[in-house]
């Protein structure tokens, strides 16, 4: 059984606002499919909140801004893909795309820019207690040149993140191999960083941020399809 309000209650609901309107009016908006109201088992319209909402929404506009009904049904096909209203620009009828706000998972430039422990220097052994690995993992990392030691054989900072979330990847079964794609992507994305013109350090943080955020972003993309 459909739930709602009927035309009656429509009009009770909205009278306040439009004391002219009218069930010819709502019936007539319902069949130039600007309002889809579901149907009792009896056959009786029945409208939801979401309806109210539509049909406000055209009220408003044709009293307010003299909005032709294909306006209308262009700005409300547009709002049902998921674009929202637009106070500066309603007079145009140009629904705008929702803002987009820095995601949470994008390391930001403080976080990028944070200098690592520059006295650590860790053996293989200690590398590998440190990221909680074995030391077979520590040597296949270096094999695939994922982290690299210094001319005495230490691990720094860096080597010890790698190590870290490598570690935290075999525990599902992926193996050092299997990450050397990240590798090159992280070069590529490096010499893509250093190919653009700087005036200064900041500018190279900002394009490294931005290019983080659409890997991110590319990669949840991925994942949802």
């Amino acid at each position: 059984m459909a739930h709602g309000l009927t035309i009656s209650g429509v009009l009770e609901e909205l009278r306040e606002e439009f004391p002219d309107l009218t069930v010819s009016k709502v019936r007539f908006l319902d069949a130039q499919g600007l309002v889809s109201p579901k149907r009792s088992d009896s056959g009786y319209r029945r409208y939801s909140h979401e309806d109210i909402d539509r049909l406000r929404f055209v009220l408003r506009a044709q009293r307010d801004r003299f909005w032709p009904l294909k306006v209308i049904r262009d700005a409300l096909d547009a709002y049902d893909r998921g674009l929202t209203p637009d106070e500066d620009v309603m007079a145009t009828a140009v629904p705008a795309v929702p803002a987009q706000h820095v995601d949470e998972d994008v390391p930001s430039e403080e976080q990028l820019t944070a200098a690592p422990r520059e006295n650590l220097s860790l053996t293989r052994d200690e590398l590998a207690r440190g990221a909680q690995a074995s030391t077979s993992l520590i040597d296949d990392l270096v094999t695939f040149g994922l982290i690299r030691a210094d001319s005495g054989g230490h691990f720094d900072a860096d080597a010890l993140a790698v190590a870290t979330a490598a570690a935290g990847l075999a525990e599902f079964g992926v193996q050092a191999r299997h990450l050397r794609p990240f590798r090159l992507a992280a070069d590529r994305e490096v010499g893509l960083v250093e190919q653009v013109p700087l005036r200064d350090t900041t500018q190279r943080v900002t394009i490294a941020q931005r290019a983080l955020a659409l890997h991110i972003a590319l990669v949840k993309a991925g994942l949802r399809h």
